[in-house]
């Protein structure tokens, strides 16, 4: 069986983190009681614990998908354990108390108005929140607690001249074996089967919050004044008329990139048990290739559109994950095989000048091999590749080629067929180098989105 599957890309080279997604997502999204506190999109600094606090570290939350004895199991089944995070670990929603401006009796003070919780209308003492150790990245207390710091000798880092920074955009993966779904008691979790889009019937929800609990990457929240679950619902009402997600839309950086990938719903099981090194290249397996004439009519017999299959042989998810290899799943070893994917930073290229302060004219100084990059391989292989440094670094010599390949041929004068031999030596041909180009730096086509009509969804429905 062929199913569609939405995804993302994000470019973390080319995010700023200036939270322009962030912003855009709650003003659309946030007209109702309870959804000022709840963050479907949030952008955090790295190293550091993120949003909610330490939500990868799943021995403290209980999250994700555990092999055992060949079959996979709920970590939270297995422990027995049901550990979604506290409000502390998101944070109170607060407003201040400005009567205080107003009643207070006249002092030599300056009357001040203090932090009340949103939810029990009680003063407190704000100590975390969203984005709270923003640009931290060297700081001495959230870097260190950082949990992909795994392997890694962090106090080398975490000094002046080594330390480094990126920012990591976050929404929800909508995960092609997503475990908040299996969790549900209630059956409210759901995945449509038209796109994969992951969703939450708010009819059928009753707060249990096995689902926080169940998802690794904590981007399903509990609405504390409506007593539901919510998520991220990757702008569906958009998506149908085919116009990209807001966060897509307004990213200032245009770091994402939104298309529809085809996969083999038969071998979801196979890849989600692979062993940790290689859950990168199985899910890249389960990807099918839209131009090969067997999968496309596979697709159409499975109930795939045309208008579909035509997005997905168009799609920049299906070159820049399974054709180029250069995005990589977000914490792999979770075994959900999340469909939104990150190309993984380089900055800083330019590592070195001369005694005049002038770029070297050799190129191999200006982009440095791949081990001499500030960013640790092991920090990337621990969040992205569940350890696999190789993938890490498979992905970031290409990006590198890409560069080297236009510098030779921009800056140095060298012909392409001279330059396109380290395209070659990467797997890439000329024609990858400017499709790259195109996406990667100008980046105005950074979405394929078809139209999904209502009739569509009727009949899947029916035949579910």
């Amino acid at each position: 069986m062929v199913r569609a599957q939405v995804s993302m890309v994000m470019v973390l080279d080319k995010c700023i983190g200036c939270h322009t997604c962030s912003i855009t997502c709650k003003h659309v999204w946030t007209n109702r009681e309870g959804m000022e506190y709840a963050w479907w999109n949030n952008v955090e600094t790295r190293p550091g614990v993120g949003y909610p606090f330490k939500w990868e570290d799943q021995e403290r939350y209980g999250g994700g998908w555990v092999l055992e004895n060949g079959k996979l199991r709920l970590k939270l089944e297995k422990e027995n354990h049901y550990k979604p995070p506290s409000i502390e670990e998101y944070y109170h929603p607060f407003t201040y108390d400005y009567e205080t401006l107003f009643t207070e009796e006249l002092k030599d003070e300056q009357p001040t108005a203090n932090p009340v919780s949103l939810l029990t209308r009680e003063r407190i003492d704000v100590k975390w929140g969203p984005n709270w150790d923003d640009d931290l990245a060297g700081g001495d207390v959230y870097a260190k607690m950082d949990p992909n710091w795994r392997s890694v000798e962090k106090e080398i880092y975490l000094n002046y001249k080594g330390v480094f920074m990126f920012w990591l955009p976050r929404i929800c993966n909508h995960c092609i074996n997503p475990p908040c779904l299996v969790s549900c008691p209630r059956k409210a979790v759901y995945k449509r089967e038209e796109d994969g889009i992951v969703l939450i019937d708010q009819v059928r929800c009753r707060g249990y919050r096995f689902c926080v609990t169940a998802c690794p990457y904590k981007k399903v929240y509990y609405n504390w004044k409506t007593g539901k679950s919510e998520k991220c619902i990757f702008c569906y009402p958009r998506f149908e008329t085919g116009q990209a997600p807001v966060c897509t839309e307004s990213c200032v950086g245009r770091i994402r990139y939104v298309g529809v990938v085809l996969y083999d719903e038969e071998r979801v099981e196979e890849a989600a048990k692979a062993p940790l090194e290689k859950l990168v290249q199985a899910q890249r397996d389960i990807i099918l290739d839209p131009w090969d004439p067997g999968v496309a009519r596979k697709a159409r017999e499975s109930g795939v559109p045309e208008n579909f299959i035509k997005a997905a042989r168009e799609s920049p998810v299906y070159y820049m994950f399974k054709k180029w290899e250069i995005a990589l799943p977000i914490h792999p070893e979770f075994r959900t095989l999340p469909m939104v994917v990150y190309v993984p930073p380089l900055n800083p290229v330019v590592t070195t000048l001369d005694r005049r302060g002038l770029y070297s004219a050799d190129y191999r100084d200006v982009l440095p091999i791949i081990d001499e990059l500030r960013i640790p391989i092991r920090y990337l292989a621990n969040m992205f590749a569940a350890g696999n440094e190789e993938e890490v670094r498979k992905a970031l010599k290409k990006l590198i080629a890409i560069r080297e390949y236009f510098r030779m041929v921009n800056v140095e004068g060298k012909s392409k067929l001279e330059a396109s031999r380290i395209l070659e030596e990467n797997g890439l041909s000329r024609e990858d180098a400017d499709l790259m180009y195109k996406w990667l730096a100008i980046g105005k086509e950074r979405w394929i989105i078809p139209t999904s009509k209502k009739e569509l969804r009727i009949s899947i429905a029916r035949r579910g």
